[in-house]
């Protein structure tokens, strides 16, 4: 049952990343509210599981497989796409995702940690983990967005939605190299906002505080299903007191889809995080 007095039956909706908790949410409240839903994601089968969902639930919606770190895929999945449902005249940039091998075990750097064995410190991170880590948050949105925007730029018509993260906000402890990554997402948001202003492209980011997700949840929860140690620290950030739920990006997300709601509105990064970003920790 449709929630929103919104109709956006006119948007046919690219979504990357669509198997992953927060794209398959924000695909489902889309198809909801009419739009059509094409789901790209390397993982074919959850993608497709996606799909169903929604189409058993009376939205319209395609899955396909592509690689957002390769440009032939996409421009395949393009034409695929074109063929099914016609030219995307929306976009969301969802793909992405943290690399253990870029994360360091401590969340700051004490002396004598480079020499311990079996600890993973700053000095240890592997570079081909930080450069695979920065294409796929970052390389993947511009290559996406270089295959996808070309027939909104035609049209004289589209709107792209990044996903950043809370991190470009405030670099968390342990994860530098997303941080980075996802902070140049929010900086490529704005710059790419200037650049189709002119030819009626609007470009927007939302920026997730703390949700708990595939990615996530490990380091969220023990296996006793528990708070670690890190979530309590979290949480003590969070004026809110809490992890968010994945419906609640949802406002946020049909506010920037709606033309009619957010028309003037480009170049901007909305951080839905219980407060956390505001919160100094005093």
């Amino acid at each position: 049952m449709q929630r929103y007095n919104i109709d956006l039956s006119d948007k046919k909706i690219a979504v990357t990343g669509a198997a992953g908790a927060i794209c398959s949410s924000f695909a489902k409240e889309l198809a909801k509210v009419g739009a059509e839903i094409a789901l790209i994601d390397i993982n074919l089968e959850g993608a497709e599981k996606v799909a169903d969902e929604i189409v058993a639930a009376g939205g319209k919606a395609r899955a396909y497989r592509a690689d957002v770190l390769n440009r032939t895929s996409l421009e395949e999945c393009r034409e695929r796409i074109r063929s099914d449902m016609g030219a995307v005249n929306m976009l969301i940039n969802g793909a992405g995702g943290n690399n253990p091998k870029a994360t360091t075990d401590k969340e700051t750097y004490e002396k004598g940690d480079a020499s311990t064995e079996g600890l993973k410190s700053f000095f240890d991170l592997e570079s081909q983990a930080i450069a695979r880590l920065f294409d796929l948050n970052f390389t993947s949105i511009l290559l996406t967005t270089q295959v996808f925007s070309a027939d909104m730029a035609e049209q004289g018509y589209g709107n792209i939605i990044n996903i950043s993260s809370m991190n470009a906000f405030r670099p968390l402890t342990k994860i530098p190299a997303y941080s980075a990554a996802k902070a140049a997402v929010s900086n490529f948001t704005e710059w790419l906002a200037v650049h189709f202003a002119g030819v009626g492209i609007r470009v927007n980011a939302i920026a997730p505080g703390f949700f708990v997700g595939n990615q996530n949840r490990g380091l969220l929860y023990n296996e006793k299903g528990e708070l670690t140690p890190r979530s309590h620290k979290i949480i003590s950030h969070t004026p809110m007191g809490r992890f968010g739920e994945l419906d609640e990006l949802t406002g946020t997300l049909l506010w920037l889809s709606d033309d009619e709601f957010s028309g003037f509105v480009t170049g901007i990064v909305v951080p839905v995080d219980g407060g956390f970003s505001a919160y100094s920790g005093v």
